[in-house]
């Protein structure tokens, strides 16, 4: 397969147990992390329900099934003190358990995914923040 081509979702790309593989190590990561571990734990109080959560999302991402559902969006929005550092710490440790997963497709689609989703939210965040930004320096 040409490494340039993202594989579209689909059954054959990973299992479900790659799917809850890649959401559970990611996640236990990301509690033990200084800056994220934080963020999380401050608004997640029933982990498993979450993991299912995620790994329903992440098998629509990568496998193309049909389990999710829910509205991501508003929720991280409301959250204040979201900033770029987050952002790229969330995909450092995303990337860095994609690759130890050991499935190059779907660490290439999954890793596409991820920071389609950062770009996309840190933009929407920035938007409802500062919906007007000055065009030069001293500007109203």
């Amino acid at each position: 397969m040409n490494d340039d081509v993202l594989p579209l979702p689909a059954a054959d790309l990973c299992s479900e147990e790659e799917v809850s593989a890649l959401v559970r190590r990611f996640y236990a990561r990301v509690r033990k992390d200084d800056l994220l571990g934080p963020v999380f734990g401050a608004r997640v109080h029933d982990w498993e329900a979450h993991l299912l959560h995620l790994i329903d999302f992440w098998s629509a991402m990568l496998r193309g099934t049909r389990r999710f559902s829910g509205t991501p969006m508003p929720k991280h929005m409301a959250m204040d003190e979201l900033s770029a550092e987050l952002f790229e710490r969330w995909l450092l440790l995303f990337r860095q358990t994609t690759a130890e997963l050991g499935n190059g497709p779907m660490q290439r689609l999954a890793d596409s995914v991820a920071a389609r989703i950062a770009d996309t939210f840190w933009r929407r965040f920035q938007m409802l923040r500062w919906p007007v930004l000055p065009t030069h320096p001293g500007a109203v």
